[in-house]
């Protein structure tokens, strides 16, 4: 089965829910920010310190190309993998894409759980009251990136363990019918 890649905004689900959607598909799950990490030996906020965004975001076009080789993947994509190089298109190419869609508020929700937030170089040291305005002002400049995924699926309702097995089965599903 060719890869699917799950793609939005930072706290729409794809970890949550791709981990789980691997799972129920006997499917590799590859966040493509740890697959940089472990290959580069260092950190991704390492990797834009030291030696810039311009070359991470070399390092993530051919991580990109790797895991878009694999089969029987579930490839969970930073926030602003799709906004780059021609990503989207190498994506659409070489599996599904889909779109993890929420609201704004329920991102932001999701991004001011302490856990969450303090590994969030974005929002880890904005006050809580800024961080609404950061998911809107991103998410309309990266909208029309990821609306070029071949599907939009909801996920907002992963908010519990039993919640994200449920809407997992349903993605499940819609993808059993894409491949």
């Amino acid at each position: 089965m060719t890869p699917t890649f799950l793609i939005g905004y930072m706290g729409c689900g794809k970890t949550t829910l791709g981990e789980e959607l691997a799972r129920q598909m006997g499917l590799r799950y590859i966040d493509l920010d740890d697959y940089i990490e472990d290959r580069q030996g260092m950190t991704i906020t390492d990797i834009f310190q030291e030696m810039g965004e311009g070359h991470f975001r070399e390092l993530e076009v051919n991580a990109l190309r790797d895991v878009a080789a694999m089969t029987d993947v579930i490839v969970g994509c930073g926030g602003g993998t799709p906004c780059h190089g021609d990503n989207m298109a190498l994506m659409n190419r070489s599996g599904v894409t889909v779109w993890l869609t929420t609201s704004p508020e329920r991102i932001t929700a999701r991004l001011l759980l302490p856990d969450q937030k303090a590994k969030r170089p974005k929002v880890a040291n904005l006050p809580d009251e800024a961080v609404l305005s950061l998911v809107e002002k991103e998410l309309e400049a990266r909208t029309p990136y990821y609306a070029q995924a071949q599907l939009q699926f909801d996920s907002t309702d992963i908010e519990t363990a039993e919640a994200t097995i449920r809407t997992a089965n349903r993605l499940a599903d819609v993808l059993q019918n894409c491949h």
